[in-house]
């Protein structure tokens, strides 16, 4: 029968390029990850969510599983989370971030 370890102790027998690596491999995860996902790390409920968003619990399910919506919904969605939107274009010789939607807000509050 195997012994069960605490995960602190199995890190701290790696090498230091192991633990670089897997500490990568971890931001990597995190930089990139569904909505749902998204929703769950920041410890939000679907119908937490759609208190914030004075819309029902299924409306969010239904949104998380869409692979393509509006921005402006993709916005309401990741501010409600207490988040920003950003938009950004990368390209081989480096990344833009495009600023056409930030004025969004703006324009629909006058």
């Amino acid at each position: 029968m195997a012994t069960t370890r605490k995960f602190t102790e199995l890190r701290a027998r790696m090498s230091p390029e192991s633990q670089a690596r897997a500490e990568a491999q971890a931001q990597a995860m995190l930089a990139e990850m569904p909505l749902n996902e998204l929703r769950q790390a920041r410890g939000l409920s679907q119908k937490m969510l759609a208190e914030v968003l004075q819309v029902q619990q299924p409306s969010i399910a239904k949104l998380e599983r869409r692979t393509d919506m509006y921005l402006s919904t993709l916005r309401s969605h990741i501010e409600a989370m207490g988040g920003e939107l950003e938009v950004i274009a990368r390209f081989p010789d480096g990344a833009v971030r495009i600023s056409n939607f930030s004025s969004l807000d703006r324009e629909q509050a006058s």
